[in-house]
């Protein structure tokens, strides 16, 4: 059937194909980004409740390293941070694709014929 359909239609068929995948890559992104930072959150509420002088150790790839409670939710703070950024800028970027695959769509329907939803 492809081979029926002039070059543009498949030209734009390609294009909503590409934007579907991307947007089930930044999806999945996204997803580890929340999760991620739900993780820091929790470790954060943890750490708050420890004294001040309590022992702490962080995870360093394989190594367990002891560090203060201070410097550790410094540490915390910064990446939870650092992830909330990340988490907008995906949903930018979500929303972005979002519009230009519906942008595509009403271009495809309109190239074949069907009629666009008011």
């Amino acid at each position: 059937m492809s081979s029926e359909l002039p070059p543009q239609i498949q030209n734009q068929l390609a294009q909503l194909q590409q934007i579907q995948q991307q947007a089930q890559a930044l999806a999945v992104q996204k997803n580890q980004i929340e999760i991620s930072l739900k993780e820091t959150e929790l470790a954060l509420s943890e750490l708050e409740k420890l004294d001040a002088d309590a022992v702490v150790f962080r995870a360093i790839g394989d190594l367990m390293i002891k560090t203060g409670r201070d410097k550790t939710k410094e540490a915390l703070i910064e990446k939870k941070d650092t992830l909330s950024l990340r988490a907008q800028t995906l949903a930018r970027q979500e929303e972005r694709i979002q519009k230009r695959f519906q942008q595509l769509q009403e271009q495809l329907k309109q190239a074949i014929g069907t009629p666009v939803a008011q």
